[in-house]
Order: C-alpha cells, then sequence, then structure tokens
C-alpha cells in the first residue's frame, strides 16, 4: 500500500475507525418502541372513500419512551376524527372553530414547540403527526380517520395510500372496499415499493359493482434482502372508472340524501379558441423556460384543426405573434413551434399588460365574427412570479382582467415554482371560471404542462345546469357550471324533503356546439335505499358526509371570489358545517390533549398553499422536538412517516452511546478533505471491506478497471450495480457527510490509478469491451443469441412491430455518440404507450402522463399488462401470452438505453422492423474459411456479414458480463 500524499491528514486506519464507530453507534440506536399492528381500511362508496389509520406500539425498553404518529394523507381530503388510547384512557381530539383553539395553539409555541400537528409534504399530501411519551410495557393505540371525495381527473378517480411503517410490522394488513352502483369499468394499482417478492401478498377481487384490494406481507416479505429493514417506503394507488352512458348521469341515494353524477359518454368535443400567455421574464431563465417550450410545443401539436389559437410573450412588455388568432393548420402550428422555440428571456413580469392584450385579441376576434359559432374561448396563463412592472397590485390587476374578460371566456392559470403567489393566481382564475394549478419544478414539469392542457383540451358543454323538483329536494350544492370537460364529472348533492316523491328526476341542461341539449334522468328512492346495505362497503350516513363535504368545498372556493359581504355570509356557514360533521378545515382546528394535561394540548389544521411555501418545507419529516426520558432521546415512527435527514438508512433514534456533541461525521465539514476524493491522486481506496458487517472478513469483488479512454473509474457494488466514481468525485459532498461512496453501508473496492504514459512514448491502450446496442435471444434458431450494433440511422427507427401482438417498438439512435436518445413501446390493447428517454420513463395512458424516474421500484398492474421496474432500473412489460419487453437506463461501458426481449417464441409470424426481422427464418451460413469467427446470414432477402466478438451482456444490469456473441452492424 502507498503512503499517503503529503497535506492529507486523514489516514486510511483514522478513517476506518471513525466509519466502525459511526455504524456501531447507529447499531445500539433501538429505542424499544415496536410496532405490533399496524392497518389501513378505506372504504370507497360511491366515490366517497373514508380511511382508518390504526397503529398500535408497545414499549419493550425499561425507561419511558417517546412514540410519534404519523400519517401522509391526499391534501383534499378533510380529517374526521384523531384518538390515542393509553393504559385503557382514550384521548380524542377535539374540533372546534380556529379561533377557540388559539389559546392552545399559543400554548404550544410559548413552549418552543412545533403547534401544527399537519404539515405539506408533497404534491399531494399533508402529512399528521402527534408524539406522545409512553412508559416501560405500556401499550398505545393510534386512530386517525379522514375522508374525501374521489375525484374524476382524464378518465379516472385515484385513491393514494401512503404505506411507510419505518419498520417491520408483525401484523401489518391494507384493506381497500369500493362500491360503484354504477358498475366499475376498470380497477388497476400502482405500488412505488410492491417488488415480485411481495406480490403475493397483494390480492385484487372484482364483481360487476365491487372490488377488494388486500395487501397483507408477512415479516419475510416485508424485509430487505439481507438486512433487517422494511422494504415499505412509498405509495399504493388504486385507479378506476365507472360504466356511463349518454344520459343524464347517475343519481344515488341514501339515508334522506342523494348525489348526482354526470358525465355523459359520446359527446362531441367543441372546437376552442386558445390564447396562451407564456411569461419569459429573466427569473423564466434556464430549465423553466426549456421546459415550457417542450410543453408548448407539445400542445401545439395537439390542437385539433379545428381549434384557433394565438401566443402571446410578455416580461416588462407584452407582444402577439400573430394579430388575430389563426386556423390550427399545420403551417401554422410549425410556425408557432419554431416562434415558441425562439423565445428569450428576460426584464420583469407585467402580467396586467399580457392579460390585457390576451382579451384584446379575443375581443378583436368577436367584434369581426372571426369565431366560429358555439366555440369555447380560452386564455391559458403561465408565470413564476408576481407582477413587478406596469400594474403590480394584484387586487388591481384582478379587478382590470375581470372587467376585460366580463364573463365572456374562461381563465386557467398556471403558476411555476414557488415564487409566484398561487392565491393571487386562484383568485384570478375562479374569478373568471376557470381554476389554477402549481406547476412543481423538477423533471416533469413539462409532462405537468402536458397534463393540464389535456385536462382542457376537450369541452364537452358549456351552461350547464341542474333542475331537480322543489317539492322533492333542498339544500342543493352548486347546480351550475361554465364548462364540461372530456374526462372530468360533474357532482351535485342534496337532501331529499320528508315528503318527497317516490320517484327523484333531474333535467340537466346546456350547450354543445351547435345546438341546446336537455339530459333526462330518475332514481326510485327505495330501490337506491337497498343498493346501501352492505357495511362491508358501506360507512354509516356516508351520502350525508359526501354532500357536507362537496358543500363545504364549493363554499371555500367561492369565498375567494366573492365580495366581503358575501363572504361572510359563505364562511359562517361553512364553519357550521364543519363543526356539525367534525371536519378539519381552514376554517376549523383539531385539539389533541395529550395524558400529561391540558397544558401539552396541540393543534391540527388544514395547511394553506402561500406563497414561498417551500421555504417551509421539510422534505421526508418533521422537525418535531425530543423530550428526553432518562439518559435516552427516542423517535420512532408508530405508522406512515417520512424520514428525517438523521434517519435515512435507519429508522432508530438515537440511544445511550450517542455522543453529547453532533458526531465528526455529521458536522459542519466533510471528515474527509477533497483531494482525497479527486480522481488524479485517488491511489488507493478501501480494499474490500464489507463495513454492513462489522468485522467479519468479505470476499473481494472485483471492480470494472478505469477505462483508458474515457479514465472514468466504476466502483463494484455488492449488489451488482456499478458507479462511475470519477463523476461523484466531482461533487463536493453537502455539509457533514461523507461521500456516497465512503459513507457507512457501501462496499469499498481497490480501484489502482493506472499510471500515465511517459511524454513521447506510446503506450498500447487496449480498447474496452463494449455492451452492444441491442442482444437478441433468438429462440428455436442454431444461433441462439445475436448482438446488434448500429451504425447507420436517420430518423426515427421501427425496431420492431407485431400487429398479432399489438406491440410496436420505435427509437432515435444517435451514431455519434452510439446510443438511443429515447425509445418507445405502444400497446394496442389495453392502449398505452411508454416512451423512455435517459432521465426518466413516462408511460401515457388515457391522455394522462406518469413519470417515473429510473432505479425507484415500480409494480403496477394494468388490465392486460403489468408494469415493473427494480432498484437496478430494468422496467418489464408483461402479461401471459405477450412477448416481455424490457428497457434499461445501462451505465457501464457503451452506456445509454438498452431494450430487452424475453419470451421472444410468443412473436407472431407477422412480426417485422429493423430488429423483428431476425424472428423470421433466418439462414445462417457456415463459418469463414479463412476465418471461423466471420459468417453470413440471410432474413428476408437481405444479407449480413456476422462477426463473433466479445461483448458485455446488459441484461441483468451493470457492470455486466462478458461473452462471446455473433455480431451484426446495421
Amino acid at each position: 500500500m502507498k503512503p499517503s500524499a503529503p497535506g492529507r491528514p486523514w489516514g486510511l486506519a483514522q478513517v476506518l475507525f471513525l466509519l466502525l464507530a459511526a455504524l456501531h453507534t447507529a447499531a445500539a440506536q433501538k429505542n424499544g418502541i415496536n410496532i405490533y399492528s399496524l392497518s389501513v381500511d378505506s372504504k370507497v362508496s360511491s366515490r366517497f372513500a373514508h380511511t382508518v389509520v390504526t397503529s398500535r406500539v408497545v414499549n419493550r425498553a425499561s425507561v419511558m419512551q417517546e412514540a410519534t404518529f404519523q400519517v401522509e394523507l391526499p391534501k383534499r381530503a378533510f380529517i374526521t376524527n384523531f384518538s390515542m388510547v393509553i393504559g385503557g384512557v382514550t384521548y380524542p381530539g377535539n374540533i372546534k372553530e380556529k379561533a377557540a383553539a388559539q389559546e392552545q395553539y399559543s400554548a404550544a409555541v410559548a413552549r418552543g414547540e412545533s403547534a401544527g400537528l399537519v404539515k405539506a409534504s408533497g404534491r399531494k399530501t399533508e402529512q399528521f403527526q402527534v408524539s406522545v411519551s409512553v412508559a416501560p410495557a405500556a401499550k398505545v393505540t393510534f386512530e386517525l380517520v379522514y375522508e374525501e371525495l374521489l375525484k374524476r381527473y382524464l378518465g379516472a378517480y385515484e385513491l393514494l395510500l401512503k404505506v411507510q411503517p419505518q419498520q417491520l410490522v408483525k401484523h401489518l394488513q391494507m384493506d381497500i372496499h369500493i362500491f360503484e352502483p354504477q358498475g366499475i369499468s376498470f380497477l388497476e394499482t400502482e405500488s412505488t415499493f410492491m417488488t415480485n417478492e411481495l406480490a403475493d401478498a397483494l390480492t385484487v377481487s372484482q364483481n360487476k359493482t365491487k372490488a377488494h384490494i388486500q395487501f397483507k406481507p408477512t415479516l419475510s416479505q416485508q424485509m430487505s434482502p439481507g438486512q433487517q429493514d422494511t422494504v415499505l417506503d412509498g405509495n399504493f394507488i388504486v385507479r378506476y372508472d365507472v360504466h356511463r352512458t349518454v344520459s343524464g348521469g347517475s343519481i344515488q341515494i341514501e339515508s334522506g340524501y342523494f348525489v348526482h353524477y354526470f358525465a355523459p359518454e359520446g359527446l362531441p368535443t367543441i372546437p376552442k379558441n386558445v390564447i396562451f400567455v407564456i411569461d419569459k421574464s429573466g427569473s423564466m431563465r434556464g430549465r423553466k423556460i426549456e421546459q415550457t417550450q417542450e410543453a408548448l410545443i407539445k400542445i401545439l401539436d395537439d390542437l385539433s384543426p379545428n381549434d384557433q389559437f394565438n401566443l402571446v410573450s410578455f416580461s416588462g412588455e407584452a407582444a402577439q405573434w400573430k394579430p388575430l388568432l389563426v386556423p390550427a393548420s399545420a403551417e401554422n402550428v410549425n410556425q408557432a413551434r419554431s416562434y415558441a422555440d425562439s423565445i428569450q428571456t428576460q426584464g420583469g413580469t407585467n402580467i396586467n399588460d399580457a392579460m390585457l392584450l390576451a382579451v384584446q385579441l379575443l375581443d378583436s376576434a368577436n367584434q369581426k365574427e372571426l369565431l366560429p359559432e358555439g366555440s369555447v374561448s380560452l386564455i391559458i396563463l403561465l408565470t413564476d412570479g408576481d407582477p413587478t412592472m406596469g400594474e403590480t397590485n394584484p387586487a388591481r390587476i384582478q379587478k382590470n382582467v375581470k372587467e376585460a374578460i366580463d364573463g365572456q371566456y374562461s381563465l386557467f392559470c398556471l403558476g411555476f415554482g414557488f415564487d409566484v403567489s398561487l392565491a393571487f393566481l386562484e383568485k384570478l382564475a375562479l374569478d373568471n371560471g376557470g381554476l389554477t394549478r402549481r406547476i412543481y419544478e423538477d423533471s416533469d414539469s413539462t409532462l405537468q404542462l402536458q397534463d393540464f392542457y389535456q385536462e382542457v383540451a376537450n369541452p364537452l358543454l358549456t351552461a350547464v345546469t341542474f333542475e331537480y323538483p322543489s317539492n322533492a329536494v333542498e339544500e342543493v350544492s352548486r347546480d351550475n357550471f361554465r364548462l364540461l370537460f372530456k374526462g372530468s364529472e360533474i357532482v351535485v348533492a342534496g337532501k331529499l324533503r320528508d315528503q318527497s316523491p317516490d320517484v327523484l328526476s333531474a333535467k340537466v341542461r346546456g350547450q354543445l356546439h351547435m345546438q341546446n341539449i336537455t339530459f333526462q334522468t330518475e332514481s326510485r328512492v327505495a330501490e337506491q335505499e337497498n343498493e346501501f346495505q352492505n357495511p362491508k362497503y358501506i360507512f354509516h350516513s356516508f351520502m350525508e358526509r359526501l354532500w357536507a363535504y362537496l358543500t363545504i368545498q364549493q363554499l371555500l372556493e367561492q369565498m375567494i371570489s366573492a365580495s366581503d359581504a358575501e363572504k361572510q355570509a359563505l364562511e359562517t356557514r361553512a364553519l357550521s358545517l364543519s363543526l356539525h360533521y367534525s371536519f378539519v378545515t381552514p376554517l376549523t382546528s383539531m385539539v389533541v390533549t395529550k395524558p400529561e394535561g391540558k397544558e401539552w394540548s396541540e393543534v391540527a389544521e388544514k395547511p394553506v398553499e402561500t406563497k414561498n411555501k417551500h421555504k417551509n418545507f421539510y422534505l421526508g419529516g418533521p422537525l418535531s422536538r425530543f423530550r428526553t426520558a432518562g439518559d435516552r432521546r427516542s423517535r420512532i415512527t408508530a405508522g406512515p412517516s417520512g424520514k428525517t435527514p438523521s434517519d435515512l438508512g435507519r429508522a432508530r433514534p438515537q440511544g445511550p452511546l450517542s455522543p453529547p456533541h453532533p458526531h465528526p461525521l455529521m458536522a459542519g465539514k466533510s471528515l474527509l478533505p477533497d483531494m482525497l476524493l479527486a480522481p488524479s491522486i485517488l491511489d488507493e481506496v478501501f480494499l474490500g471491506v464489507d463495513l454492513r458487517a462489522g468485522d467479519a472478513p468479505q470476499a473481494r469483488v472485483p471492480a470494472v478497471a478505469s477505462d483508458p479512454v474515457t479514465r472514468r473509474i466504476w466502483e463494484r457494488k455488492a449488489s451488482g450495480s456499478s458507479t462511475d466514481l470519477s463523476q461523484s468525485a466531482k461533487t463536493a459532498s453537502p455539509p457533514g457527510q461523507l461521500p456516497a461512496s465512503l459513507r457507512p453501508g457501501a462496499l469499498l473496492v481497490l480501484v489502482s490509478q493506472p499510471a500515465l504514459p511517459t511524454l513521447g512514448t506510446t503506450a498500447a491502450v487496449p480498447a474496452a469491451i463494449q455492451a452492444p446496442a441491442v442482444i437478441l435471444m433468438l429462440p428455436r434458431q442454431s444461433v441462439a443469441r445475436l448482438c446488434v450494433d448500429i451504425k447507420h440511422s436517420q430518423g426515427p427507427m421501427n425496431l420492431l412491430s407485431d400487429p398479432d401482438q399489438g406491440i410496436e417498438v420505435t427509437a432515435q439512435y444517435e451514431t455519434e455518440k452510439a446510443r438511443f436518445s429515447w425509445i418507445e413501446v405502444t400497446f394496442k390493447n389495453p392502449q398505452l404507450q411508454v416512451r423512455a428517454i435517459p432521465e426518466h420513463v413516462v408511460v401515457t395512458r388515457n391522455r394522462r402522463n406518469f413519470a417515473y424516474k429510473w432505479k425507484e421500484t415500480l409494480f403496477s398492474v394494468i388490465p392486460g399488462v403489468k408494469l415493473t421496474m427494480d432498484k437496478a432500473g430494468l422496467l418489464l412489460f408483461s402479461s401471459p401470452d405477450r412477448v416481455t419487453i424490457g428497457l434499461l437506463p445501462w451505465d457501464g461501458p457503451g452506456e445509454g438505453l438498452r431494450l430487452l426481449l424475453r419470451d421472444t417464441h410468443r412473436f407472431s409470424s407477422r412480426v417485422g422492423g429493423t430488429l423483428g426481422q431476425f424472428y423470421q427464418d433466418v439462414l445462417w451460413g457456415p463459418p469463414a474459411a479463412a476465418d471461423d469467427s466471420k459468417r453470413m446470414l440471410r432474413v428476408q432477402g437481405l444479407e449480413y456479414s456476422a462477426t463473433r466478438l466479445l461483448k458485455l451482456d446488459y441484461q441483468e444490469g451493470s457492470p455486466g458480463t462478458e461473452i462471446s456473441c455473433w455480431s451484426v452492424e446495421l
């Protein structure tokens, strides 16, 4: 071993000692709080979901410990109940008017504690958390109940449940019961933690109107391979839809209340006139404007030929693309794409002038009778900041825009990131018959923009009104709506009068493209009441609670755009309903009293979207304080929860071995100087030592040698994957952390830096063995495996298509970089499209995009196909009768996207394409007499020269296996 380089104060032995000490400390951090039972029970009755999360814990330590109960719930949900049972005594949560709970809230703040028990925790979720001290051997039962009305979005309802126990649980069970009287048309499940090993723990049963999904893993199924940690950490999602007809929808009745769902099928789309208003101020510079341009170009391609459109871009001033709206012809769309692609960012933000210019363009076209009769006019605003130029007063901008639009057009606002006031945009949109969405800054921002457009791309009806007999109903929720879009649903609920008729009838009026239309429907009260009798699927008075939930949500929305006089009346009614039905809404708070006494009461409030909310984000877990019991500081999650940074890789709080001050590994500076990490002076790294196993001797794992061409250094991990150390070393570690490859739990191997050749001399550099572009498995042929390299490619390639299998694979290959820039897989039944790029993979179904990052586990069961992705990034599409198609982000030598094909004997005789041709009859010639490593093959009248070469087999992931393979170039 070479001596340490000068100026490197930390020797190998010192580093090993500190790492092992840290591991020993972490291993001892078990505080004895054990979750012995965790159940999630969700009943979905006619779209209304009632979810109960119950966690039972016991303190197995000899001293008092603190247990923390965390649950992530959907943002649209209202908490309705919480209780703790400690020593046989129940401590309930009491819901009060927010002002009445202020005393407890202020007291909690004065104690220096985080008074809010509910925090925003992600795009779609909020986090509820409460902590309590537990005596030795004592048991605690936590129970949280929340409710929500599932919203139809692009043709599907979605129920989201978080599963994050953070430890192995002896009795863990999740049950979802769904009852839909209209009948379930499709049902699919998706999980970000499921694996093939956990598949047996998931059961799905379904008949015409009911479905039961159960997840009940054993302890061994929950366990991470080779570790004692749980693999359960992520989302569990159920998506479904119901059967519909071209009618007035479905009226359902239970316990004296009714709900009317309206989403008729088969209606033609109304032509639209749309103005895209795009912020190009300086703050949009970089990835924001690039993603906006990508999305806008895709949206322009999706315009119907019957649509008209124009573009307005703005910074300090606003400018229009064309003087008038133009038809969405191929020529105009191409010109608009070029304009969008040329947008440059600079200057301030003048929202007022941009909006007035957009309205002026529509007004001018209207006055000149250029807008088609019966068409719908929309304005879509995208901005990432508050107004800074021109009129900057938000209230005056809202007033100006509302007066200009005057109820003629609908305005939809998109707030990009957290530097824009969502409240400002929300009122701007609601004042003008639209809605607002936040676009999160992430790799999928482009998809978020596209998905929003898909929501409003297909208007079906305008001026929709619901009419019911006045002698039959009362207290009806909102009954008039400006627009109905394809894939959405309008919901109206109300109360039946005491002496209502035996049959409830309804009329729904609206306007199609060129005519008025009236839908009529009726429902027999006694028959409907009998539908909802099964207690397994129905919870008590669910439809009354559905009515209350819907009414409160609509009242809160109306308050945003109401005048001061109207707002007070709306708030009074919303508050009254919230208290009566025990909903935690923005107007109420839940006071949770702990056993210590009233002075330990805490308050749960509904989080509200605000500007710069990201500054309060704590990704993963709460910033709660710990109270000390004896010498031990403890924290354990007694239910679904996130992880604080100090909890990563463990779910155990600090125990008695914790140092009184921050550990050197977690201090403000990295333990090792940056010099040690630089590839140019990396002499040696740890020699085959697996620090996870203490002092146990470990077999050495050979590393893939450094690439002599790129000088990249590859680290072989125990999992079989590899890491480019030379790249990771260039990035400084965050303060207080070791570099990823030197942290506890990593398997480090000897990687010697090859000596550089002396100037003036020539060194023989062996060519690194590369992975081919594609490896084809050829069943029932004399050659079982064929390696394909692509040397000549122009434009998208049809790799393979099989009409009998309903599969098509296309791709773009970059010959200069020798890699695929994208691969696209299309299934005909079910209709599904998958597009893979180096950053992520996008699954498109029912016009909706789902983005998944590589190497994040995925397990999705769609009728007709199963999608799975493991932690190596292998994404597989499989079904019993189809060829299995795989996609992989290969990061070994010759890195790039790779395609895998399995079960290829299932290809039909009609398979074709650049790769598909090799699954027809292939005729192999004998090896050449002069060189037996060469031979010819003939397929479909074409001849190819094949050469036997050494290649890396990428199909099992990095670092790959060296194989001898017949190779052809295309």
